[in-house]
């Protein structure tokens, strides 16, 4: 038994060599001039890999311990960075491309529990009144609690016209909520715009993907085709974020040329960056997304609403125009992620998502674990206890001391989405199912609260922040 353990842990460790030779470790540890390769944990983690071989109840593919103690060493950094198998890679690549089949919501997980980052707009999943910040348990008769991601995304995804069933923990409700679902085909526009009223225009944002600064670009071009505005409302409300080039691309919409949108501070020198309103820093050589948009989108004043979904890419949108005064901010705190992940491909289809840097507003500031304030708090009753922003997820990033400001060329970076929450210690549901309400909040409608006040301010007209009535501010200079 002994021979055969070492022989075991010493396979077990080759393996894991050959991985930790195949990203560079040695080179790493040079570089950061740190201890060399640490061989006694390596023969730790080759000692526990080998007893497992040879005495668990089952045998277990090498494979899958290799991937479950990757996924594990991932997990413990922070709760955006992770490690994506074949399927998870290709679904993230749909993910930014906007088109695919299901119900509609962007989802996370973090301790086994799968949660409602936000329902997408005008899809089974928005209509049927899904909250951010639900908890799916089940899906169908199958229990989600400690599956793999993107297998409880399979399960919910499927033909059209078929129905799935999610069973769904909610914080404000005593019982289990049950949601009958049909499946549609997906096909996102993160882009959304109309006019409100003569004059004053509505755009929003649901989510940053592959073209989100080219659908900006059109809606932005229709709304001027009714002749110029006198104020536009941009909407990032439950924004969970996307691309990081698009950030940028929406925040060069309305900045002048050349402006600093977000830098970016990290140990590589890849991590240190300067983005600014140039086609460079938003598009790919020859294209230019925002060509031919009216000059006057530059100048015409306007309001921003954020919430508490408001995070990422969405709030490096926020803090760019609320630090160039070139809108008012509107709403409640936002999420708080200012880090950056960025997506590595490891070969044989997989990949990681790894945070790499936090980054800053122009001004200097880190929203990380502190969010976006608002100039003027507007709550609409939708900031409910239950909602989780990141300095409530486990492992968070801290909020940097001092921001250093380097200097590189830009890469492609996603923003992931935000992390996922589970239930307070000690808490208790009771086992009855009820009917989930029909309904939730849309988003531009008649009934848009916020919406209502924004359009109010940009008039010059007083506005209401719940049941306190505040004094009109003067519009911030162009």
């Amino acid at each position: 038994m002994t021979n055969s353990l070492k022989k075991a842990g010493w396979i077990g460790l080759g393996v894991l060599m050959g991985i930790l030779l195949s990203v560079n470790l040695s080179a790493l540890a040079q570089r950061e001039g740190v201890a060399p390769i640490p061989y006694d944990d390596l023969q730790l983690l080759a000692t526990v890999f080998g007893k497992i071989k040879s005495d668990y109840v089952d045998p277990v593919p090498d494979d899958k311990l290799i991937n479950q103690a990757i996924v594990g060493m991932v997990h413990g950094l922070d709760p955006h960075s992770d490690f994506l198998d074949a399927d998870e890679f290709l679904e993230l690549q749909v993910e930014t491309e906007g088109r695919f089949g299901g119900v509609g919501m962007d989802v996370g997980i973090e301790d086994g529990l799968v949660r409602v980052i936000s329902p997408i707009d005008d899809t089974p999943a928005f209509r049927a009144g899904i909250r951010p910040g639900d908890l799916i348990v089940k899906v169908d008769d199958t229990a989600t609690r400690d599956l793999p991601l993107n297998k409880t995304v399979e399960m919910m995804r499927g033909k059209p016209g078929t129905q799935v069933v999610l069973t769904i923990v909610r914080r404000d409700t005593d019982s289990l909520l049950t949601f009958t679902l049909t499946r549609e085909e997906i096909n996102v526009r993160s882009v959304r715009a109309k006019l409100v009223e003569p004059g004053y225009g509505y755009i929003r944002i649901v989510g940053f993907q592959e073209r989100t600064g080219a659908e900006l670009a059109q809606a932005i071009k229709d709304l001027y085709r009714s002749g110029d505005l006198k104020g536009l409302v941009l909407d990032l409300r439950s924004d969970p974020g996307g691309l990081l080039s698009q950030a940028v691309a929406v925040s060069a919409a309305f900045l002048a040329r050349e402006a600093l949108v977000v830098y970016t501070d990290g140990r590589t020198p890849d991590s240190h960056m300067r983005l600014t309103a140039t086609r460079e820093d938003y598009a790919p050589p020859g294209e230019d997304p925002l060509k031919g948009l009216p000059t006057a989108v530059k100048k015409v004043p306007m309001t921003l609403l954020v919430d508490g979904g408001t995070a990422s890419a969405s709030e490096i949108v926020a803090g760019a125009l609320q630090d160039y005064k070139r809108a008012t901010v509107l709403g409640t705190r936002t999420f708080g992620k200012g880090s950056v992940q960025t997506i590595l491909a490891l070969g044989n289809k997989k990949g990681l998502k790894l945070t790499t840097a936090r980054y800053f507003t122009p001004a200097g500031r880190s929203i990380q674990a502190k969010g976006i304030e608002p100039d003027v708090v507007i709550d609409d009753g939708r900031a409910l206890p239950y909602l989780i922003r990141e300095a409530d997820l486990a492992h968070h990033l801290e909020t940097p001391t001092a921001a250093g400001a380097g200097q590189a060329a830009p890469t492609m970076i996603r923003t992931g989405s935000n992390g996922a929450a589970s239930p307070t210690a000690g808490e208790t549901r009771d086992p009855a199912v009820t009917v989930a309400r029909p309904t939730r909040f849309d988003f531009g409608g008649a009934d848009d609260y916020p919406l209502t006040q924004a359009i109010n301010y940009l008039k010059g007209q007083p506005i209401v922040a719940g049941t306190q009535m505040l004094s009109t501010r003067a519009m911030p200079a162009p």
